[in-house]
């Protein structure tokens, strides 16, 4: 049972991450109703940014960790908000009046040039940041050892602040409303004065930021976020929010998180070679069941 407990609240840590990616994704989607396969490249090159800004401020520019760690963040933070802009301007602007296919293409295009571009600055190599805060928290007291490390309660922490931030703006303020109402009619919004090219661009932009957060702390507690993991994890979230919905970012998000703890469990109980099979099967299974026709359009 211990064991099992153990399973469950390291799944709590993998649900976390993938609930911010599955997050952002649909902010973007949900508003564009074009399927994005650069959001992964985006997560993983954020990741790697910022591991290669820290290990450069650190063995070029002489840094204290702590002053290379908020470098190599400053570095990822401006790197995906230029990437972000230009890719609501210069693909999704020109490609929106287009076939759905043509914004897949190009993001995929994207994705691919994002995962060479990280692996060409690393000079194919896998950099690595130490260890940091891996002493562990006693979750059900000394009597029972299932713990976490200090870095995971952190992550889970920052993810569900920044999803439940998330929700706080999409039900609470007019730019959740004004969101929602581009969402399903962007022609009737713009009648009334608001400009959806606008709220697209900033909705890529959130999206693109919450991806980043995801791939940060992913680098923080991994110590690394290879260069050609971008795609596989933009493949589970465009499958997950499929099955969740595109409608409604935090719906999107819980289906990530269920898909999370499934990895986790089954990490702890089967061959993790048969990992991703599983949880693509799960999904393709899901999808074959519970989609209807519309949103068969929307992928």
């Amino acid at each position: 049972m211990a064991y099992f407990l153990q399973l469950l609240f390291n799944g709590i840590h993998n649900a976390a991450l993938y609930a911010l990616l599955a997050y952002g994704y649909v902010l973007i989607h949900g508003l564009t109703h074009r399927t994005d396969l650069s959001l992964g490249a985006i997560f993983a090159f954020s990741g790697q940014t910022f591991i290669l800004a820290t290990a450069f401020g650190w063995t070029v520019l002489w840094m204290t960790l702590p002053a290379a760690l908020s470098f190599g963040l400053l570095i990822a933070i401006v790197y995906v908000g230029i990437g972000g802009y230009a890719i609501a301007k210069l693909i999704y602007g020109p490609l929106e009046a287009g076939s759905r296919n043509t914004v897949l293409v190009a993001t995929l295009g994207l994705s691919i040039f994002l995962m060479e571009l990280s692996r060409i600055a690393a000079n194919t190599r896998d950099y690595w940041l130490p260890p940091m805060l891996a002493a562990p928290v006693q979750l059900l007291g000394p009597q029972i050892d299932i713990s976490l490390t200090q870095l995971q309660v952190v992550n889970i922490l920052v993810a569900f602040a920044m999803i439940a931030l998330g929700e706080t703006i999409m039900l609470r303020t007019s730019a959740g409303r004004i969101w929602r109402a581009v969402s399903d009619e962007p022609a009737a919004t713009a009648m009334c004065g608001i400009d959806p090219n606008r709220v697209r661009t900033q909705a890529i932009l959130a999206g693109y930021g919450v991806c980043a957060l995801a791939g940060f702390l992913t680098a923080l507690y991994y110590g690394n976020v290879s260069f050609n993991t971008g795609m596989i994890f933009g493949l589970k979230i465009l499958f997950i929010t499929a099955a969740g919905g595109f409608s409604r970012p935090l719906y999107a998000a819980i289906g990530a998180a269920i898909i999370g703890m499934v990895e986790s469990l089954w990490g702890g109980y089967f061959s993790v070679l048969w990992r991703d099979v599983a949880v693509f099967s799960l999904l393709v299974f899901v999808l074959a069941t519970r989609i209807n026709p519309q949103e068969t359009e929307r992928i």
